[in-house]
């Protein structure tokens, strides 16, 4: 007879037995339990489920179906981006901290990039093309970013049509991403002084008809889901948190707002110009895991709101300069892509070889060496999908970071696992988990 593969895996430990749950396997976790004859049991939820979104270990103690304890293990991901971005020029630094939070890569770079910029002073010298062009970006990866959160949530729970159309409508966005920037994922398209390069022939028109397609897509998971009786019911009152313990935690983003606090940096401390953009703060009344898909369903629609306001102003901003006039900063603002789509165009080899050997080593040095930036330290905070995300970035006066450190509300926000799941059932864990919405690439770094 071949063993199940799903079965639960038990060890003996300090604390008595424990069983290791991969999937699929609580029958036979419940009988192992009931061989024992105690009510007591601990079990360890990962790191390798497809419930814990990543590679985050939960080590829950039970008793019956009631979770009594709930503890997160993380680290499982570390990848040392900030200890590695020591080591790399500034520029460099924005091609490291993309990769941390994959799904909101976009709000990485700015966090990063802005914090850099205030050291430099330059902060009002951002063209107003780059800074359009940063907020269409980062709304654009907010609705991505809260697509891939609504289509797990609802797989985790048997929704599999919720999963299934939010990927659908995730790909068109990673599409606009490849269009601008020439990749879906991992962009290293914010840059200290403003962006890479200009939007290419025609991103306004795919943009645009990607708003007119959300805007008949978007109803679609009101109706599956907002007055759904089973969709509903696995939701509403799991993993509650109200205000004040929102507060005592730190937690922000769709968490503190489900609360009804409309506590959004956009609006509450503006960075980029989106004072200048016409938006409203999503809240919601139950603190529950219903109200945080509420929140973000809402957000999603706030988010094209800004997104047709910027394809409006970046019509009228064709041409205008997408890099601050300081040569010794702007690299590379006028790089152009060969037809290969590698390299430099020959155009661009011939501009930087013929304009004078000093010319020619300046470019040498700014891409090699890097830029200087004045002795310092700052701390920009960003409004993520998932909530505040800051750069403290500290300089010794040289050409790479002395310290690079973020806030990543991921990690903060992780904090709620036991609150929320404490005292409840063991499949309302999942439910809280994927409410708060972690990525462990931003909680380990």
């Amino acid at each position: 007879m071949t063993a199940d593969p799903y079965a639960a895996t038990e060890s003996e430990t300090t604390e008595g037995r424990v069983f290791t749950v991969t999937g699929q396997d609580w029958d036979s976790l419940v009988s192992g339990v009931a061989e024992e004859g105690e009510d007591r049991v601990v079990v360890n939820m990962g790191p390798q489920h497809p419930s814990t979104h990543g590679v985050l270990r939960l080590i829950l103690e039970l008793e019956g179906e009631t979770v009594t304890e709930a503890r997160c293990g993380i680290g499982y991901l570390h990848t040392g981006i900030e200890k590695n971005m020591e080591y790399r020029s500034w520029v460099q630094g924005v091609t490291f901290c993309t990769r941390m939070d994959y799904l909101s890569p976009f709000y990485n770079e700015a966090a990063y990039v802005f914090s850099v910029e205030r050291l430099l002073g330059i902060e009002d010298d951002i063209t107003e093309k780059a800074r359009v062009m940063r907020v269409l970006m980062m709304e654009l990866n907010r609705i991505s970013s809260h697509l891939v959160c609504i289509a797990t949530g609802g797989m985790e729970i048997g929704a599999l049509t919720v999963m299934t159309i939010g990927f659908r409508e995730r790909e068109l966005v990673l599409d606009l991403f490849e269009t601008i920037t020439g990749l879906r994922m991992n962009h290293a398209f914010i840059r200290p002084g403003g962006v890479a390069q200009d939007l290419p022939a025609g991103a306004l028109d795919d943009i645009t008809s990607f708003i007119a397609l959300m805007k008949k897509r978007l109803p679609e998971y009101a109706a599956l889901c907002n007055a759904n009786p089973i969709f509903k019911a696995r939701l509403d009152g799991v993993g509650h948190l109200d205000l004040s313990g929102c507060l005592a935690l730190g937690m922000t983003g769709p968490v503190l707002r489900s609360t009804g606090y409309p506590w959004d940096l956009r609006r509450a401390q503006p960075y980029a110009g989106y004072d200048e953009f016409d938006f409203d703060v999503c809240t919601w009344d139950t603190a529950d895991a219903y109200g945080r898909f509420r929140v973000r369903l809402d957000e999603m629609w706030e988010s094209l709101r800004i997104v047709e306001q910027c394809v409006t102003r970046l019509a009228d901003l064709e041409g205008a300069p997408v890099m601050v006039e300081d040569k010794k900063i702007a690299w590379p603002s006028q790089l152009a892509i060969g037809q290969d789509g590698m390299g430099n165009s020959l155009d661009h080899i011939r501009h930087i070889m013929g304009e004078s050997m000093e010319a020619l080593i300046h470019h040498f040095k700014l891409v090699t060496e890097g830029f200087r930036v004045p002795a310092g330290q700052a701390y920009v905070p960003i409004e993520s999908p998932r909530g505040e995300l800051g750069a403290h970035v500290v300089s010794d006066g040289g050409t790479r970071p002395f310290r690079a450190h973020f806030r990543d509300p991921s990690f903060t926000n992780l904090q709620a696992t036991s609150v929320m799941s404490e005292g409840g059932q063991v499949a309302d864990v999942i439910v809280a988990i994927a409410s708060i919405d972690p990525v462990m690439g931003g909680v380990d770094r």
